[in-house]
């Protein structure tokens, strides 16, 4: 397979440029299908990256699989790869809605992938779900999240379904009046996530769930979670490498973007070249701004004397824009002189509240719904 050779090139590539001491921790592959890679393929490229990077003995080895895409052979060269957790993605079981939004997945296929994972040993599962999908309604929801629930996922990520036809040509096949208006998706998103909790997982941040022994929620609790731009995460470094056609990658200095086309990637990396089309430098108070930004996300609040001291600045200069903030969200958010916090019925709007702090944000007619 040509792509595979070039993502290999590129391990290549990086594996030169590494600084002395370096470790890689964390292994993912995702944001695509990478199942769709037979077995030979996946246990070549595993093989490759492993003799090229460095390693670390504790390597968290995470894949996103398709359960349309899985049999024993593939699972059979994860597993034998080191693969340590899988990402499954569901979006709702009701057929009617796979249909009208064309994803195809029954609920017995994916018990079987489950099932295919445990008795390799492999116990950590992330799991998503989706709400606010066409002729989604709270009893179909409801059905869906037990469905998911009785397959024990480690952590579950209950996203809300984008309506972006401009951008994935599908979904102008889907009539918007089949959509659920912004107040059934927040009915919608409110019962799966009682569910999630009556069933014992805990919420972090605005939409996730873990059992109490999962990593998540063990940050959560001890102040350690983080997100980025793939999700909630335990993991504290501050670099994070993106190989492979659109992957994004972030370092201390700012982010950086692969050509998303595959044939313009290609044609970089063969030509011995980094593959990047795009990125941005940080500047000004670009790190500040992300860290409250994270801050809310994450513990739906901001303690100000702590940020002060993170980023060597007097409190009192940043007091201004939170009250700012906190005078537009009446009744919203509690200030104090040295904490803002969301109060639990404006959790709903975190990421509204968040964007207020950030200085690129432009809402445009071009996003998606917010809740």
């Amino acid at each position: 397979m040509a792509y595979l050779e070039t993502l290999k090139k590129e391990v290549d590539l990086l594996a030169v440029r590494l600084p002395d001491g370096v470790e890689v921790a964390r292994v993912h592959w995702g944001g695509g299908t990478p199942t769709l890679l037979n077995a030979g393929a996946i246990a070549d490229l595993a093989e490759h990256v492993k003799a090229c990077l460095p390693i670390a003995e504790t390597l968290d080895f995470s894949v996103e699989i398709d359960p349309n895409e899985i049999d024993d052979a593939r699972l059979d060269a994860l597993t034998a790869a080191g693969l340590s957790r899988a990402s499954i993605g569901v979006q709702d079981f009701n057929p009617e809605i796979q249909k009208t939004i064309g994803r195809i997945q029954s609920y017995d296929v994916t018990r079987a992938a489950v099932e295919g994972l445990r008795a390799r040993g492999v116990t950590a599962l992330n799991a998503d779900i989706l709400y606010g999908l066409p002729d989604q309604s709270v009893g179909r929801i409801s059905e869906s999240v037990q469905m998911l629930l009785s397959l024990s996922p480690s952590r579950v990520a209950l996203y809300g379904y984008a309506h972006v036809p401009w951008m994935a040509r599908r979904q102008a096949m889907i009539p918007t009046d089949a959509l659920p208006t912004p107040t059934e998706r927040l009915e919608l998103f409110d019962a799966a996530s009682q569910i999630f909790e009556w069933d014992g997982y805990q919420a972090i941040g605005i939409d996730h769930f873990a059992q109490p022994e999962d990593g998540l929620a063990r940050a959560a609790n001890e102040g350690r979670l983080r997100r980025n731009f793939q999700g909630y995460t335990d993991d504290i470094c501050d670099v994070l490498i993106g190989l492979g056609a659109s992957a994004i990658s972030r370092f201390p200095q700012g982010y950086a973007q692969n050509a998303p086309a595959t044939a313009a990637y290609q044609k970089a990396v063969r030509a011995g070249q980094f593959a990047t089309s795009r990125g941005h430098a940080f500047s000004g108070n670009d790190r500040l701004q992300a860290r409250i930004i994270e801050m809310l996300m994450c513990d739906f609040a901001v303690d100000l004397t702590k940020l002060s001291q993170e980023f060597g600045i007097a409190p009192g200069t940043l007091y201004p824009q939170f009250f700012t903030v906190a005078r537009d969200y009446p009744g919203l958010i509690d200030l104090t002189s040295d904490r803002m916090v969301i109060l639990p019925k404006a959790h709903a709007l975190t990421r509204m509240i968040a964007s207020r702090f950030d200085e690129y944000e432009r809402h445009e007619e071009s996003h998606s719904t917010a809740i």
